[in-house]
């Protein structure tokens, strides 16, 4: 009884559901649960273009003694070992299928979603602007140069972009419009 009145025995429950708290966020976050149907669907999908290879496209493939996949190359020094060339040779194509979907399925549409994400970043107003008499650096709302002293002139606001009001086109617009 002595035992369940110690106090680092009972503390032990309270610690174990910490630890198994955080890994139950850290399983149930999104990123992780992408990343393993990530990985199963990959496997499947390296198996079923390994059938692919084996089984279609290297019996196609002309080899003077047979079967492309069971292509084999005897070693001069030893008789009883051989190369399997044809094994070899189907696992660079399954590899290079997998490479080229992974490639164009994957990485592309990734790196031109990133792109109009940096595009849209590309836009943002400077913070600063160059002083037209020293040419360093300055704030773009600083009167006076920080490094001559020189006062500025007032920095040139770029243009607004004109919004368009949702449900109405660029052709009729209300905040173009006279006639209102």
């Amino acid at each position: 009884m002595s035992l369940w009145n110690n106090s680092t025995v009972t503390g032990v429950g309270n610690h174990a559901k910490d630890w198994l708290g955080g890994f139950k966020a850290f399983i149930l976050r999104g990123n992780v649960v992408d990343l393993a149907v990530g990985i199963v669907i990959g496997a499947a999908f390296t198996s079923v273009v390994n059938g692919l290879v084996s089984d279609i496209i290297t019996p196609l493939i002309p080899v003077s003694n047979g079967s492309f996949a069971n292509w084999k190359l005897p070693v001069p020094y030893n008789p009883k070992a051989t190369v399997n060339i044809g094994a070899f040779i189907n696992a660079v194509i399954s590899f290079l299928i997998v490479a080229s979907v992974v490639y164009f399925f994957v990485v592309r549409p990734t790196n031109a979603l990133m792109g109009l994400n940096k595009a849209k970043e590309a836009q943002a107003a400077p913070a600063t602007r160059d002083c037209p008499y020293c040419l360093n650096s300055v704030p773009l709302k600083a009167t006076r140069c920080g490094h001559c002293t020189s006062a500025l002139p007032p920095p040139i606001q770029p243009p607004a972009a004109q919004q368009v009001v949702p449900g109405t086109s660029f052709f009729h617009n209300p905040t173009r419009d006279n006639r209102a």
